[in-house]
């Protein structure tokens, strides 16, 4: 290893070289032979003695080393606990007995195949894995940070990904459109909505030290790009060499140049040429006739708004107002960048103008809105937009290796190039009219076949997602602390064979769920156990708590609430009693809108819902590869005791009494079957009819007393027998086998 004499301190781990700077001119060999930067091999299939147990090759990859270890597969999973397991995995929903019933009676060689398609190309699928992808990039739908401003059409994103995963979009397409799609398909409003990707950085609004905010938030587009696509912990090589992996304090500087020029794009057009004519036709006929009265509210809200720039701009670092008061023929790169930061705060709006408004004036400006409202039908409203980064011209600001990455101590100039120990040539870069092309150049390298990484790094996120934990485990660091994988060769023919198949991600999905590997039991072996205690060889399928997202779609569907509305802005369900408005909003929706899949729901930065908070929904500060598992008293608090779990219980409980009519036998099956899928035992059954006995006794015996009662109840029932089997069905809703995928 060369270090050149800067005084700064070197360490070696592991056998990694590394050094606090920029200095380091050549890898050791331990890194350039490190796994995850070779070149993808496809390993040859390898032979297993039980050869009848292997329905595609990677049961082959998986037997071979069970076999090495004299260790046994599972059996089967019984036909009801796969088509769960499967529905959950793909469209984030149990089946409906009817489904069971068909799965089960159907002894066809393909009825397991034929499962798989239709909950491929079910619309519900998009929606199931947009929420994972929404993980990874740190999606909200607000700033941050202490005001946490909602940050109108983010959601466009949501529903760009959702519609992603339902085309069955190309891993290579999906990532290009990320990084670069407004450079790459200008003229496709959903491509350049796909750069959200990098604008669901946090942002604190009150900042005016404008060149430490852009670098705040080029450091976390830099971040995320690197942990997202290529499984690499950029983050640590922001202020020197990365301490355990070849990552150069330079390369951090290099992957950021590729964002230089960038900004928020928050208008961009979603309706088409025609419909914006039609639009821009009907606004011209309102702007006419209410031209005089919107005068005089504009003579009112002026002043006011003036007043609110000026205090604005007076707060500002005066190298900033110098930018922004600069002419623009005059200003630079960076001044433009600063310009672009300031420039919607000094834009203000007419309600925000009309909050300082007091006295006569508020009084006079109530009077004219009434005016306006007889020509309320004749108003379009705003026209549909969406979010997204673009470059602000063809020329970018410099940028600078920062000393211990701080903002204010830029050393030497640095240039757009990728991860030195994969690719250190330079960029091929093409600048555009409106835009300097580096982003394209990156999302070029990121998509190619050739990238080591990015290949890999999508089959293991798919694999974490089905089997609960990656071939290589930690699925966005694929670094030295990040561990080795546990099958490398057979990550290595997915990463191949995905490229192969066209980056088509719902192929590589059904290759997974098809293999018998999926297919195991989750049957605890004791000797299994002995030889391989956390079951990384998958002698059987690893049992695996819910999302909380998926819980309550689940809880949604089996009591009959689920709305399955798609797309659209999203949505605000009530808070729990006690629980503290967030600062930004929370406008309750709708009861029918509430009731819609999670991944719709709202998304503030700093409050996500209650109820998948505690489910461990990621902190959206951050991009989350993996999400934690935790077993918490709220939990169970939220499922037993909150509001809305005793709505889905009586909601649950009125569609068996519609399906399964008087008969308690008749109403423990049919309950059952809607939240498991499958029919209760004798034990079960008894224990459930001895329980409804027992409580419909106390229940009456509380004279008086307000009673949960189902939502539909037939005519003449016995009201405290209802109540009983409420409590029958929020018990199911509370139970292991509900929340968990087995």
């Amino acid at each position: 290893m060369i270090w050149r004499p800067l005084g700064l301190l070197a360490v070696s781990l592991a056998g990694l070289a590394v050094a606090d700077t920029a200095a380091v001119t050549s890898f050791t060999p331990a890194q350039r032979r490190y796994w995850a930067f070779q070149p993808v091999r496809r390993a040859p299939v390898p032979a297993v003695k039980n050869a009848e147990w292997v329905a595609n090759p990677i049961d082959a990859f998986i037997l071979s080393k069970l076999e090495a270890r004299h260790v046994p597969p599972a059996a089967p999973a019984d036909r009801v606990t796969l088509l769960r397991r499967v529905s959950f995995d793909l469209i984030g929903l149990p089946p409906t007995p009817e489904e069971v019933d068909a799965f089960v009676a159907d002894r066809s060689p393909q009825a397991y195949e034929k499962v798989v398609d239709r909950l491929l190309a079910s619309p519900r699928y998009g929606e199931r894995w947009a929420r994972h992808w929404l993980d990874l990039a740190r999606y909200a739908e607000s700033e941050g940070f202490k005001s946490d401003e909602t940050r109108p059409n983010a959601w466009r994103y949501r529903d760009y990904v959702i519609q992603a995963f339902n085309q069955n979009k190309p891993y290579d397409r999906f990532v290009k459109e990320q990084i670069a799609g407004d450079e790459l398909w200008p003229g496709d409003p959903w491509a350049r909505v796909a750069t959200a990707f990098n604008r669901h950085y946090p942002d604190e609004s009150n900042a005016r030290v404008l060149q430490q905010r852009r670098q705040e938030i080029l450091n976390d587009i830099t971040d995320t790009v690197g942990s997202t696509f290529l499984a690499m912990t950029y983050g640590c090589a922001r202020c020197h060499t990365h301490k355990f992996d070849p990552i150069l304090h330079t390369d951090y500087y290099r992957l950021q140049a590729f964002f230089a020029n960038t900004a928020a794009d928050d208008d961009i057009p979603m309706d088409t040429p025609a419909e914006r004519q039609q639009y821009r036709a009907r606004k011209a006929v309102w702007e006419e006739k209410t031209a005089p009265i919107r005068a005089q509210i504009n003579a009112l809200l002026e002043p006011q708004k003036k007043r609110i720039v000026k205090e604005f701009f007076d707060k500002y670092p005066a190298e900033i107002q110098a930018a922004i008061t600069k002419p623009a023929a005059e200003r630079t790169a960076f001044e433009w960048q600063m310009y672009a930061k300031a420039k919607p705060y000094l834009e203000i709006d007419d309600d925000q103008a009309a909050h300082a408004l007091k006295g006569e004036d508020a009084a006079k400006y109530r009077a004219l809105l009434a005016e306006l409202k007889p020509f309320a039908s004749l108003d379009p409203g705003e026209a549909p937009v969406g979010i997204g980064m673009r470059d602000l011209s063809a020329q970018a600001p410099a940028t600078y290796r920062l000393a211990v990455g701080a903002w204010d101590a830029p050393q030497e100039q640095v240039q757009p190039g990728f991860l030195s120990i994969v690719d250190a040539s330079t960029p091929k870069i093409v600048a555009l009219p409106n835009s300097t092309g580096r982003r394209t150049a990156l999302a070029n390298w990121l998509a190619s076949p050739e990238n080591p990484l990015t290949a890999r790094v999508m089959v293991n996120r798919l694999w974490n997602y089905h089997f609960g934990q990656g071939i290589a485990p930690a699925p966005s660091d694929f670094g030295l602390m990040g561990g080795r994988p546990s099958h490398p060769e057979l990550l290595d023919w997915l990463a191949s064979e995905f490229v192969r198949g066209g980056w088509d991600i719902k192929r590589m999905q059904k290759l997974m769920v098809m293999s018998n590997t999926y297919r195991e039991a989750s049957t605890f072996s004791a000797e299994a156990a002995k030889e391989d205690p956390r079951d990384q060889l998958l002698w059987r399928f690893p049992r695996e708590r819910l999302e909380g997202e998926s819980i309550r779609d689940a809880a949604l569907m089996v009591s009959g609430l689920l709305n399955e509305k798609l797309g659209g802005p999203s949505v605000f369900p009530e808070l729990p009693a006690g629980a503290e408005k967030p600062r930004g909003g929370w406008a309750t929706s709708a009861a029918e809108e509430q009731n819609r899949r999670s991944v719709y729901i709202f998304v503030r930065r700093n409050a996500r819902y209650p109820m998948l908070e505690a489910f461990d929904m990621p902190d959206t500060h951050e991009s989350c590869g993996r999400r934690n598992q935790t077993i918490t008293a709220p939990q169970a608090m939220s499922l037993l005791n909150s509001k809305v779990s005793l709505e889905w219980a009586q909601a649950f409980a009125g569609r068996v009494l519609q399906q399964a009519g008087a008969d308690p036998r008749a109403q423990i099956e049919r309950a059952y079957r809607l939240a498991f899928g499958r029919r209760p035992d004798g034990f079960e059954k008894d224990s459930i009819l001895t329980f409804l006995a027992k409580q419909k006794q106390v229940i009456a015996g509380r004279a008086g007393e307000k009673l949960a009662l189902p939502r539909f109840m037939p005519e003449g029932y016995d009201p405290a027998q209802a109540a009983a089997l409420v409590d029958v069905c929020q018990m199911l809703l509370n139970s292991n086998e509900f929340v968990y995928r087995n």
